[in-house]
């Protein structure tokens, strides 16, 4: 008997080459499930009042109402900006989105942080294309989370397109430098990072768990719908997990 069709709605930064065709992969090993993208205006990742006007509210609610009329079961905002702005504004957003919209909303970031708070990741290895204040912003928001960033690799990039354009062999040798400090996990922290491939191969070298922000995010949308995650396996040990462990929470 064919399972009921799922639709992920997922919100996209506008430059985003990365995301979409990565989530698509993930997916493609659930025939029963497709996702659907809707774009707002996101150019540039600075600490600046115009980039950070970017993900004003108001902006990113005209695109969830797009993906409400696909009617889609849930709705994720695959980005991070919630690394910099504070989580609180991730929160606050998935509550503007469901009374907006009257869907069930997440975001990459808020699905990290589960993940972290789950598997007790207390010592971080955090990798990102982003330049050195952003960096130093999201290491400042998780130490009040009582993470400690152990190791960390950044890029020093503010064009968000360019972010795409990173070769997988540089994030490679990047996720393997910030195991070096043998931290309790490892996040590619950007959306429009070719990283979600990289992770198994990665968790199979270190024996350190590795969450991508595009993971994450298909991670949490799959689980609010109850959607069984195991075909999703070879995608890292994020989804194994939820097999193994998280389903009894």
């Amino acid at each position: 008997m064919q399972s009921k069709r799922i639709r992920l709605g997922i919100l996209t930064p506008s430059s985003n080459t990365a995301l979409e065709p990565m989530t698509a992969a993930m997916l493609s090993e659930l025939p029963h499930v497709s996702a659907h993208f809707a774009r707002f205006t996101v150019t540039e990742i600075a600490l600046s009042e115009q980039a950070l006007g970017q993900f004003e509210v108001s902006r990113i609610l005209t695109a969830a109402r797009q993906l409400a009329d696909a009617r889609v079961d849930v709705i994720g905002w695959s980005g991070t900006s919630a690394g910099w702005l504070g989580f609180e504004r991730d929160q606050a957003l998935c509550r503007q989105i469901t009374q907006a919209t009257g869907i069930p909303a997440t975001t990459s970031v808020l699905a990290l942080n589960e993940i972290f708070e789950k598997t007790c990741v207390r010592r971080l290895g955090l990798v990102s294309p982003y330049t050195d204040d952003v960096q130093q912003r999201i290491v400042r928001n998780y130490e009040k989370l009582g993470i400690e960033c152990v190791a960390e690799r950044h890029l020093g990039l503010r064009d968000n397109f360019s972010f795409a354009e990173v070769p997988d062999t540089q994030l490679a040798i990047m996720m393997r430098e910030a195991a070096f400090a043998r931290p309790d996990a490892v996040t590619t922290f950007c959306t429009n990072l070719h990283a979600a491939h990289l992770v198994r191969a990665f968790e199979m070298a270190t024996d350190i768990p590795a969450y991508d922000t595009v993971a994450t995010v298909v991670w949490k949308a799959l689980r609010m719908v109850g959607v069984d995650m195991r075909p999703l396996a070879r995608w890292g040990r994020l989804f194994a997990f939820e097999c193994d462990v998280m389903r009894a929470t």
